[in-house]
């Protein structure tokens, strides 16, 4: 799905995250008469007893499997709901004013000119960022790691307030620092989407949760990532020294290392799980007034919605053909004409 990611480390680059080693020894080989048995020999324990059930790996990893529901998505429920008890409250004895959203009637239809497959870069970041607000807001604790923290680690050399680490940032400065980099690097709005998953994967995976203290240094080192593995011209690392002028590239470098190692070096998105981010930032703009910019169906429009439904409308049929060649079943035996064997 783009270039190849590689981590620009030397083999003499700083520790790795310490770890806890598993000793035999915690662990007592014990053999009793259930374990061995005469006559089938040692007992080995079924497989389907050995695997995770698909709903707990569901539940844990959502940024891995499309049926889970997504983590922003559950954590802004709650002020979601104080959200419209509060507008039903204020609405309720008011008389209708003006609509300030726009819908469609018989004579006029309204688009947006987003799509799973091409979404409008600013309304996707702004959904993005407000994802990550609710993740700070509703964080179940502080957990994090010293190489994400922003007093150990720190983007700028303006000193960090003593309060760093308990006043939770606001929706606007985080928007303007991911606007920041993605304006300077160029990058894509399918970026963004990658950069939440990203994102969602290392908190599940590292059992951290994004704060104020390190919110800005895991944002960025998911943008990084995200950006080689989408972009077939990825950013490099000291062109984003160059828009956050006081770090340096071997900051850079080893922040990247550890986000691999914590994902396990699993930077597969399969398309499913995209899709599933991708709508359900849809809902979250929804939930929160964030509408996608609506316009009016006018000829143009039509014309190129049409065009492009007649493109996919062929691929479909040189599948079809495609399959049919491959396999024959009784449905497709029909009108196929046989020849007569030629004997000498």
């Amino acid at each position: 799905m783009g270039a190849t990611v590689s981590c620009c480390m030397s083999p003499d680059g700083s520790p790795k995250l310490a770890r806890k080693a598993i000793e035999l020894d915690d662990y007592p080989i014990t053999n009793t008469a259930d374990d061995v048995s005469e006559d089938t020999g040692t007992y080995l324990q079924h497989i389907s007893d050995r695997e995770v059930p698909d709903e707990l790996a569901q539940e844990s990893n959502p940024s891995d499997n499309p049926r889970a529901s997504t983590i922003f998505l559950n954590k802004s429920q709650t002020d979601v709901r104080e959200k419209r008890k509060s507008n039903y409250l204020n609405n309720h004895h008011m008389s209708p004013g003006l609509l300030s959203k726009k819908y469609s009637s018989c004579s006029t239809i309204f688009l947006d000119d987003s799509t799973v497959s091409l979404p409008n870069l600013k309304s996707t970041v702004k959904c993005v960022t407000l994802a990550i607000y609710y993740h700070i807001k509703n964080r179940d604790s502080n957990r994090s790691l010293d190489i994400f923290d922003e007093k150990i680690h720190p983007l700028t050399r303006e000193k960090v307030p003593d309060d760093y680490s308990s006043v939770d940032p606001e929706h606007k400065l985080i928007y303007r620092f991911v606007r920041t980099l993605f304006s300077s690097a160029q990058l894509t709005a399918e970026c963004a989407i990658v950069t939440l998953v990203y994102l969602e994967r290392l908190l599940t995976y590292a059992e951290m949760d994004i704060c104020p203290c390190n919110w800005k240094r895991v944002v960025l080192g998911a943008i990084l990532l995200a950006s080689k593995v989408w972009d077939d011209q990825a950013v490099w690392n000291v062109d984003y020294c160059q828009i956050l002028k006081d770090i340096t590239v071997e900051d850079m470098n080893e922040m990247e290392r550890h986000f691999l190692e914590l994902l396990q070096f699993n930077i597969n998105v399969p398309a499913s799980v995209y899709a599933k981010y991708y709508f359900d930032l849809r809902s979250l703009a929804d939930d929160n007034n964030l509408n996608f910019p609506l316009e009016p169906l006018d000829n143009h429009r039509a014309t190129k919605l049409e065009a492009i439904s007649r493109l996919c409308e062929d691929r479909y049929k040189e599948l079809g053909k495609v399959t049919i060649r491959k396999s024959l079943s009784a449905d497709n035996l029909v009108g196929i004409r046989t020849t007569h064997a030629v004997l000498s």
